[in-house]
């Protein structure tokens, strides 16, 4: 039922005589707060392990949605009704048929998979895609078995659970996250994140099919995943270019997502280093080269700061070029407000940053009060925040009010996220 001792059992006026025979049957834990239920559900929601509602359903969950964190951390809560116990939030299947037997009704609960898993978090957070069987591997995580985690590029991850570990035979699944490209295999969970910009450049009147075999280039003889794309790029004369506009709605309807076509002036392409120039290039075009240095300036681009690297040389085929460059991931410092203090009154992003962090840096008052909703294994600090950050970690630094500053900038992804401060 999660970490608190205190099972609270609501209702008002003309349920309080049953609300009060149950809790004597739950134990001395419950307890029957005075007073109408959803003051009292507010009031004593940081405390509760699990909570008996004797509402219906949909007033229920209206109650509890704002107070909602995640299944881990939120209390078991249920709902009772003159047939009906249903499990609505947290851990509470168990529970449900606890109070179902002692009030002689039937449980209602259901299976399947969370849409809060950390698994779910983790694609979602890197902008990824996930190729492999999310929903068996999530399970063995939750089941305790070892799980390995190959993170070759160093992305900044929250903090796991104790049994994801770096190398061991006796793994049941092993999780990669990585651009580059790789056979399926069994109990293999690849995650992709979209780091890669590919520059293409063409002769005037190439063709989608054309340009499209040319990606393909990139993952036959460069070794990526086409998933990873973030966006292509290319000269601003090749803006309007029919093949290439087309091969990249084309890529956007074979992946079902969407990815940029960014244009920069030659101008500006020929000031960029690449490791394959070419006269030819230079005296038509005016750049000595267009798909490393548009993929390369794209990096630039969208990375906004972050360091960037060639991660395919140029490739051509049928009259048209490709190259891809890669965003680098870097330290990730979430500057994150509290507020006042009150579970209630943090905003639902800063939760969110806190819970994506692997170490949370604040005063001990702050922890504390963040305490609840951190996860297994996040490491609490006092200081250092932004040295934490600016060597690869993923940090959020925690305040009251609307949150801290930084004194020097910091060679990481800065994230704000303010905090509601009372007037």
């Amino acid at each position: 039922m999660g970490k608190q001792e205190v099972i609270g059992v609501f209702a008002g006026p003309a349920q309080r005589g049953d609300a009060a025979d149950l809790a004597g049957l739950l134990g001395a834990d419950a307890v029957v707060p005075d007073g109408s239920v959803k003051p009292a559900v507010r009031q004593l929601w940081s405390r509760l392990g699990a909570a008996v509602l004797f509402l219906d359903a949909g007033s229920a969950v209206r109650l509890i949605a704002p107070l909602l964190r995640d299944r881990r951390s939120d209390p078991a809560v249920v709902c009772v009704d003159a047939h009906f116990v249903v499990a609505l939030a947290g851990d509470a299947d168990v529970f449900a048929r606890h109070v179902a037997d002692l009030l002689n009704r039937t449980a209602v609960v259901t299976g399947g998979p969370s849409v809060d898993s950390v698994l779910d978090e983790l694609v979602e957070q890197l902008d990824a895609t996930a190729d492999g069987d999310v929903e068996a591997c999530t399970a063995a995580l939750e089941a305790g078995e070892k799980v390995v985690l190959r993170n070759p590029l160093g992305f900044p991850l929250p903090a796991l659970p104790p049994n994801v570990i770096a190398a061991g035979e006796d793994a049941s699944w092993m999780i990669v996250i990585d651009d580059r490209a790789a056979g399926t295999k069994a109990n293999v969970l690849r995650i992709i994140p979209r780091t890669l910009v590919v520059g293409v450049g063409s002769t005037r009147g190439a063709s989608a099919t054309s340009v499209g075999a040319a990606l393909s280039e990139l993952d036959a003889q460069g070794g990526l995943d086409l998933r990873a794309i973030k966006a292509f790029a290319t000269a601003d004369a090749k803006a309007d270019e029919p093949g290439i506009v087309d091969a990249v709605e084309d890529w956007g309807f074979w992946h079902g997502d969407t990815a940029e076509l960014l244009t920069f002036p030659t101008e500006e392409l020929a000031g960029i280093g690449v490791p394959n120039p070419s006269s030819v290039v230079r005296n038509s075009m005016g750049t000595a080269s267009v798909a490393e240095a548009a993929a390369l300036r794209g990096a630039q681009t969208l990375g906004h700061g972050a360091p960037i690297e060639m991660a395919a040389e140029k490739f051509k085929r049928d009259n048209v070029t490709v190259a891809a460059a890669r965003v680098l991931p870097r330290g990730r410092l979430a500057l994150v407000g509290l507020g006042p203090g009150a579970a209630e009154e943090r905003t639902p992003r800063a939760e969110a940053e806190i819970r994506r962090a692997s170490i949370v840096v604040g005063t001990p008052e702050a922890i504390d009060a963040v305490s609840p909703i951190l996860r297994s294994g996040t490491e609490v600090r006092h200081e250092g925040a932004g040295d934490l950050a600016a060597h690869g970690a993923a940090v959020a630094f925690i305040a009251f009010g609307t949150g801290p500053t930084l004194d020097n900038p910091v060679e990481a992804d800065v994230i704000v996220v303010p905090g509601v401060w009372e007037r």
